[in-house]
């Protein structure tokens, strides 16, 4: 149970607080910003750089102050100013790879803010798909590591996470780049966390704490002692968990993060809590609230998340002025090529007219084969249907004028000599012979409906739904609205053939109570709808398993008519049938 409740707190740190990889929130206070002497100096050098169009330079200047107003004063907007500023002096100069390094520098610092997360991922993606481009390996893992930091927060976690991230620390090792393989190792322990793989998770943090250490990075530092510090709550040894923990406090509080504080005091409180000291966990816990109000209500974190807003208005300007010079190239060449154009029209023009005519003539003959190949289908569909229907006939006459008259035969002879059979052998037989006439009337009838020959099809419909309410539990109902003008012989049997087949279906495999079938006609359609309370399905497509649901489409197909499927898990099945009535209307004889 234990180890349960602290891989939850781990899941819920990786979703939301964990955006603390390194990362600084101010704290909550005042914010104007008192310019430092650097800071002045440094903005001197960017208004003369720019003011002579040095913009190479003027965008390094950029980003250097960017890093020091992070340096002073952690996660804030005038950070994230100066890195646009960088951005667009940087797209002036045409130096790619300073406009593109920039982009991951952006989406590592969206990275701040949870609700940044899809602004952070797209400046990444495209600052990625550059680099890979020109092969810049060392750019390239930078940003493999900036996706892998979006993506371990997601839940659920990426399949290929631990691919990637394993793949990545290669990447870093092979071209040299530590700094790198320590994050990379630090993320593995922190997807490892959340697998609830604890002996993975340590193994990689303390690999990571390792370079760490000899890099001097103390935000990294300070992120792998908290994770050491959950792989130890997670075995209840709160001691080492707290030890652990306030290594990691001492640091994140020399950098100022916010975030790391706000997890640390209230992880710290959990292990107060099982040590039993309750005054310190209560104390932790003051102190966490106190953190996380002086993130929520800062009005930085605020005024960041409309700084993307106002980003993506410099950079449309940015690429405006950029469409603007790359107009004017364009707009010479094309009053070169308008001469050629003009000339080329004639032809072009001719060509096109053949084209069209070669595509419609193509077009019709496709309409004609179709209708062919139409035409031809529905003949071998009306073979086989008659195919069917006749041997059905053909079957039910034998039976009726063969086994049945022989079975009556039988049955006269058996009650004619009663006085020389004994008791125990007349009446099994008697009820054998009674059974079996029963069942060859039936199987007759089925075959060959009585009552739709003679009364047509809904007295027909009638008598197979009281016929089935006899010998089924599931009620079956039939509805019918409107004047059923008098069908063809043909299209009659087939929509009682295909009625006799929902029904069959539903009471085999919908284990339903009521079955429901509906019956509603106009002078221009026919609409047939069998509907059943049963367990339902999946018809997300059209169903095509099995002889008789084909049997059904081909039938109504052959009608002209369509049919749809319709159904849920739990909440039954419908079948929705609509027909023309002129498929389905007897044809009145013509008078000489």
């Amino acid at each position: 149970m234990t180890r349960n409740l602290t891989f939850s707190l781990l899941r819920k740190i990786s979703m939301g607080a964990l955006l603390l990889l390194g990362l600084s929130v101010a704290y909550k206070g005042s914010w104007a910003m008192s310019a430092t002497p650097a800071i002045d100096s440094l903005k001197k050098e960017v208004k003369l750089l720019v003011q002579s169009k040095k913009y190479e330079q003027a965008a390094k200047a950029y980003d250097q102050l960017g890093s020091l107003y992070h340096q002073l004063y952690n996660y804030n907007k005038y950070t994230l100013d100066s890195y646009f500023n960088a951005l667009k002096y940087y797209s002036l100069a045409s130096d790619s790879v300073g406009y593109y390094s920039e982009h991951i520098a952006i989406g590592d610092y969206y990275t701040h803010d949870y609700f940044m997360q899809s602004s952070a991922e797209k400046y990444i993606a495209k600052a990625r798909q550059f680099f890979e481009r020109t092969h810049n390996m060392p750019k390239v893992i930078e940003c493999r590591l900036g996706v892998a930091n979006i993506a371990q927060k997601k839940d659920p976690l990426p399949k290929n996470l631990l691919a990637d991230l394993r793949e990545t620390a290669r990447m870093s090792d092979q071209y040299k780049q530590p700094y790198s393989q320590a994050y990379a190792l630090n993320l593995l322990a922190n997807t490892y966390s959340r697998l609830k793989m604890p002996d993975s998770a340590q193994y990689f943090a303390s690999r990571s704490l390792t370079i760490a250490k000899q890099l001097n990075v103390n935000w990294l530092i300070s992120l792998n002692y908290f994770y050491l510090g959950l792989v130890e709550q997670f075995r209840n040894h709160s001691e080492q968990a707290i030890a652990a923990y306030e290594k990691s406090y001492k640091l994140a509080e020399a950098e100022k993060n916010v975030a790391m504080l706000r997890e640390l005091s209230k992880h710290s409180a959990d292990s107060y809590s099982r040590m039993g000291d309750y005054q310190q966990a209560y104390a932790a816990s003051l102190k966490t609230l106190d953190l996380a109000n002086q993130f929520y209500e800062s009005e930085q974190t605020k005024s960041i998340r409309l700084q993307e807003l106002d980003s993506q208005i410099k950079t449309l300007a940015v690429e405006k002025q950029l469409a603007e010079e790359q107009g004017q190239n364009q707009r010479f060449l094309n009053s070169v090529l308008v001469g050629v154009l003009f000339i080329s029209i004639a032809g072009v023009a001719a060509l096109v007219f053949l084209r069209r005519q070669q595509k419609l003539i193509a077009r019709q003959q496709a309409v004609i084969a179709q209708q062919q190949i139409r035409q031809l289908e529905l003949k071998s569909l009306r073979a086989m249907i008659e195919g069917q229907e006749g041997e059905r006939s053909r079957i039910a006459r034998d039976l009726h004028d063969g086994l049945g008259i022989q079975l009556s035969r039988i049955k006269l002879f058996v009650e004619a000599h009663q006085e020389l059979l004994p008791l125990s052998v007349k009446e099994p037989l008697n009820q054998f012979l009674d059974e079996a006439c029963t069942e060859t009337r039936l199987i007759s009838n089925d075959l060959r409906p009585y009552a739709l020959s003679t009364f047509g099809l809904i007295p027909a419909l009638e008598d197979l739904v009281q016929k089935l309410n006899l010998v089924n539990e599931t009620t079956l109902v039939l509805e019918h609205y409107g004047e059923l003008p008098p069908l063809g012989e043909e299209p009659s049997a087939m929509l009682y053939r295909v009625v006799q087949e929902l029904l069959n279906n539903a009471l085999k495999h919908a284990q339903a109570q009521t079955i429901t079938i509906q019956i509603m006609t106009n002078d221009e359609t026919a609409l047939i709808s069998v509907d059943d309370d049963g367990k339902g399905g999946n018809f997300s497509e059209e169903p095509s398993g099995g002889n008789g649901l084909a049997n059904i489409k081909s039938r109504i197909a052959y009608l002209g008519g369509q049919v749809m499927w319709q159904s849920e898990e739990g909440k039954g099945t419908s079948v929705m049938i609509s027909l023309p009535m002129q498929k389905l209307a007897k044809p009145i004889p013509s008078i000489a």
